[in-house]
């Protein structure tokens, strides 16, 4: 029972970094292979299961603000499906093991990146406008 409420909490938590814009799977992944020992595969496909209905809730309300532009769209859609459908049949293939470490340096990148961000976007001002 315990188990069961530590996953409801933890897929709350998920569904409620993913509507930040942070990404779920960012904190759902770790916590699913850390804490209840579920292997990489498994939580990366429950991490996708579970960004379908977060995805079309958020797609509607995005629509419902006007903040999906239509123009062009089929040119990100096609690609980015069809290089999903290559990721999971290469990260099918691919060892736990290995999954684990590009992921955590996934994350690693990340965070950085994101750190950094904002000073990165400030250079990058004061360099156009010279």
């Amino acid at each position: 029972m315990v188990k069961i409420i530590l996953l409801v909490i933890s897929g709350i938590a998920a569904g409620v970094l993913g509507g930040m814009g942070m990404g779920g799977g960012t904190i759902l992944i770790p916590i699913l292979t850390i804490f209840f020992d579920i292997e990489q595969k498994q939580a990366q496909a429950i991490n996708l299961v579970a960004f379908i209905p977060m995805a079309i809730v958020s797609l509607f309300v995005h629509i419902k603000n006007k903040r999906v532009e239509k123009d062009g769209i089929l040119w990100i859609i096609v690609p980015a499906a069809a290089l999903s459908l290559g990721g999971s049949f290469v990260a099918q293939l691919t060892d736990g093991e290995v999954l684990k470490r590009i992921f955590g340096g996934f994350l690693l990148i990340l965070s950085v990146a994101q750190f950094f961000s904002e000073e990165i976007n400030d250079k990058i001002s004061g360099l156009i406008e010279r």
